[in-house]
């Protein structure tokens, strides 16, 4: 049977396999664009790519090329800029969102209900009922939904992972499958949410509490995580993300990158972060790894996670959330806990990533970064991971130390309303605050965190310009004073991107010397509105100087 699994993707694979180059290709008539990290823009007109897929020159109108062609590619004046650099992704979890139920587009309490058991009656022999995506607060309920909700659709264990993935709905087989019960502490740095006037689990655990009834359902077979790996690089590719940073790769994780690659299917870049230090240690041992597979995996570091989520309201603030006086959020790691890791890391050389999304969250790692930085200099390329609210009072510490902001325009779009909730009216500068945070002197770099939202980041580049949604709402942008340049957004999805992760110079932006990996599109985002941008339609994505999708596809 396995056999047989593998000789399906193998097959699958087959017809999105690049064909290998002849040697030096001249890509010719392009409307071509690159941009510096500090926003500069390059203008092109051709570019000539070698057999190991680098750029070796870049062409103006007229330029003839200074080496042999052996292929001739005409593009047809279509607009050409560098691949996109995703930096906050979940690969795999992005690839196995789309083998169980997605809740994501739910707007109700009942259409989740009735989704979760058309999908039991699809697979009656499934042991676990899983899936994401789900949302009280576009439910409109007021409250976290409840395991006796689950229970009226399904007596199988069921378990919903909230859209962003810090809490998870639970019905009560898995509770019991769990051994989750009132006399169940709540862990540290985890909530598990109560019955009112009793100590019974209500069916969401929150941050550090998810793990109590994850950790028993079955975990994906190999073949699973191929197949998954699959869909996610396909569904990359299909946005024009040709590059991500993987935030929490497990050992299970970076095995199936490494079979990919051993068996030539990788096609996407991987900048691996680990989901723990002793994974760090196990897949990396004594620093980061060599770049494999022609600059398609590299484990950087480790990403390590702080706080909570505003959603779920375990981001930690430096005050009571506004809607639920008396709470503060959850610190999943203490702040000696949070030195100790990110020093050991250090020691050898790891990059570190910390999440944090609450105000409090984020004095806290900067705090931290500030106190490790005198006994760890040079290029250390310190990471925060969100950085969604943070005090104006500590906006300018994020310029030292070269402190990367990785953060996720279309966060701010999502999570608006909910935001003015948890923070109330009074607390929200600071909150997104893209432009401040730039102008701190601090690198950004973009991305999605997909699958918590869909990693399009043409969709990112019109949120980051205008603080709007697709419908246009709120008129003027939210907090407009935070937008970004066009060239400044473009940069933080490409070469700020590449610089995050280590990999300037290998890719990111179209210069000599770096991988050919490039969009077209059929209209340029540097001149266009934000509803325009919306509507480029990405046409190819190529990879290392190969077409690796196309929409004719």
């Amino acid at each position: 049977m396995k056999m047989a699994l593998k000789t399906g993707v193998a097959a699958l694979l087959a017809a999105t396999l690049p064909i290998p180059a002849l040697a030096e290709t001249h890509f010719d008539n392009v409307d071509g664009i690159s941009v510096r990290r500090d926003g500069s823009v390059d203008r092109f007109n051709g570019m000539v790519v070698d057999d190991e897929g680098r750029i070796v020159e870049l062409l103006d109108f007229g330029d003839r090329p200074t080496v042999e062609i052996d292929y001739y590619e005409d593009m047809g004046g279509r607009v050409v800029v560098p691949g996109m650099v995703d930096s906050h992704v979940h690969v795999m979890g992005l690839g196995l969102s789309t083998m169980t139920l997605d809740l994501s587009q739910t707007r109700s309490l009942e259409e989740a209900q009735q989704l979760i058991a058309a999908y039991a009656e699809r697979f009656p022999n499934r042991p676990w009922l899983v899936g994401r995506g789900w949302n009280q607060e576009l439910w409109g309920l007021g409250r976290f939904p409840t395991a006796a909700e689950l229970d009226a659709v399904s007596d199988r264990p069921v378990v919903m992972e909230r859209v962003d993935g810090h809490a998870v709905w639970a019905n009560s087989a898995a509770l019991a499958a769990a051994g989750i019960s009132a006399q169940t502490p709540d862990p540290a740095g985890g909530r598990i949410l109560r019955v009112a006037g009793s100590r019974a689990p209500s069916g969401v655990l929150v941050d550090n509490a998810v793990s109590l009834v994850m950790d028993h359902v079955p975990p994906p077979r190999a073949e699973d995580r191929e197949q998954a790996l699959n869909a996610a690089q396909r569904l990359l590719f299909s946005h024009g993300v040709t590059a991500v940073a993987d935030m929490g790769t497990s050992v299970e994780d970076w095995m199936t990158f490494r079979r990919a690659g051993d068996e030539g299917w990788l096609q996407l870049r991987i900048m691996a972060y680990a989901a723990s230090v002793p994974e760090m240690l196990l897949i990396g041992g004594n620093g980061p790894t060599p770049w494999l597979y022609e600059d398609r995996l590299r484990l950087n570091g480790v990403k390590l996670w702080l706080d909570g989520a505003l959603g779920s309201r375990g981001a930690v603030l430096k005050a009571d959330y506004h809607d639920d006086p008396g709470n503060r959020g959850l610190e999943v790691l203490g702040g000696t806990q949070l030195r100790n890791l990110m020093s050991r890391a250090s020691m050898d050389g790891f990059q570190v990533a910390v999440h944090a999304i609450g105000d409090g969250a984020n004095a806290e790692v900067l705090a931290a970064i500030d106190q490790l930085s005198a006994d760890f200099t040079g290029d250390r390329r310190w990471r925060i991971e969100h950085a969604q609210v943070v005090s104006p009072d500590d906006i300018a510490l994020f310029g030292q130390h070269g402190i990367i902001a990785s953060m996720q325009p279309v966060h701010q779009t999502s999570d608006r309303l909910m935001a003015e909730a948890r923070l109330g009216p009074d607390r929200l500068e600071g909150s997104y605050a893209w432009r401040s945070i730039a102008a701190a002197g601090s690198p950004l770099a973009f991305g999605s965190d997909a699958p918590v939202e869909v990693p399009d980041p043409l969709e990112g580049l019109a949120v980051a310009i205008s603080r709007t949604d697709a419908d246009g709402e709120p008129f003027g942008g939210w907090m407009p004073g935070e937008v970004v340049s066009r060239e400044t957004a473009l940069a933080a999805y490409t070469a700020g991107g590449a610089y995050a992760g280590f990999a300037e110079g290998r890719f990111g932006s179209l210069a000599v010397g770096e991988r050919a990996d490039f969009l077209v599109l059929d209209g340029d985002p540097l001149i266009s509105s934000p509803e325009n941008i919306r509507a480029i339609t990405l046409l190819e994505t190529w990879s290392g100087g190969q077409r690796v999708w196309s929409a004719e596809d």
